[in-house]
């Protein structure tokens, strides 16, 4: 019998030490998806933000190619381009 009943304090020890373990490890998995959600976040308004810089960038060398006479055959190719992507975003639009 004693031998049953220190099995059973053994048996209830671990099940105390592994119910505290998920506990914390429930804990850190909670804090660990709301990071994710923040860095998730912090991702999407880079990108948001990359996206305008980008833009920003092609206008500067779109006015910096108008503002020189020498290149003018770039710039044609600049705005032929330009106009190949607005026309295909009224096409995304119009489907």
């Amino acid at each position: 019998m004693e031998d049953a009943s220190v099995l059973i304090s053994g048996i209830e020890y671990k099940i105390k030490v592994l119910a505290e373990k998920n506990k914390v490890l429930s804990k850190e998995n909670t804090t660990l998806k709301e990071q994710n959600s923040e860095l998730n976040i912090l991702v999407q308004r880079q990108q948001i933000e990359l996206k305008s810089l980008e833009e920003k960038a092609a206008i500067l060398k779109v006015s910096k190619t108008f503002g020189s006479d020498t290149d003018r055959q770039s710039a044609k190719i600049k705005i032929n381009e330009l106009v190949r992507e607005i026309d295909e975003c009224l096409n995304l639009l119009n489907k």
